[in-house]
């Protein structure tokens, strides 16, 4: 069975894909901070038979990392990383001049450096597998200038360059960064609590993952309304 690490994976759309993948058949390591949710959604996920590995922690934890790959190996290998987890910067969001650096810092150690870091300890699994992937979870606000998504916003364009480079580095691998595009998450009520206007559901732009693993395009940026229509 292909194994994939899936982190932030405890709710919203990480849970989503993690659901998807376990019902194709899937074994799935997943990582989130909060214990006592993970746990739900691992036992929720392991009834579709498939082996399921749940570890909290801290994916700027390096230790925690390793952990996560130790895992996958254990599982049969890697075949896909998935970088979900993500920091905001601030909650709810706010201006430049607003922004306090340690929550800048904190964003681009989440959002860049541990998703890099996981990526280099599983390498050599990716490397190995018939079709290793990763994938990095992106944002509209990393392409487009948002009013106080500034520090969110250049995390995320950050990952995006970093995966780019990666899918030159690694072509034997497929790298893609992908924009799900709006969803009703935590993250974005805690971004913007102010906001109650009605969003898709996470599981709603699943498919769109599951196309790029389907099809394995070239590796790139693509935005997830773009494959559900049938476009890239």
């Amino acid at each position: 069975m292909p194994v994939a690490i899936i982190t932030g994976a405890s709710k919203g759309l990480g849970r989503a894909l993690a659901e998807a993948l376990a019902a194709r058949g899937w074994d799935l390591v997943l990582d989130a901070r909060n214990e006592g949710v993970l746990k739900e959604t691992a036992d929720w996920v392991s009834g579709h038979g498939t082996g399921v590995r749940a570890l909290a922690g801290d994916v700027t934890d390096a230790a925690h990392r390793s952990a996560l790959v130790a895992e996958a190996r254990r599982l049969g290998g890697c075949d896909l990383v998935v970088s979900n987890a993500s920091a905001l910067g601030a909650e709810p969001l706010v201006r430049l001049d607003g922004l306090p650096l340690e929550g800048l810092r904190r964003a681009l150690e989440v959002n860049v450096v541990a998703a890099l870091g996981l990526v280099q300890e599983a390498l050599p699994l990716l490397r190995a597998a018939r079709a290793g992937a990763v994938v990095t979870v992106s944002s509209d606000a990393a392409a487009e200038a948002y009013e106080t998504w500034g520090g969110y916003g250049a995390s995320k364009a950050a990952l995006d360059h970093l995966a780019a480079v990666l899918g030159e580095e690694e072509p034997g691998l497929r790298v893609w960064a992908v924009d799900p595009g709006d969803m009703g998450t935590d993250l974005y009520a805690a971004a913007v609590p102010d906001d109650d206007d009605p969003r898709p559901e996470p599981g709603s732009v699943v498919p769109a993952f599951l196309r790029l693993l389907d099809e394995r395009p070239a590796s790139g940026r693509y935005g997830a309304p773009a494959l559900l229509e049938g476009r890239r």
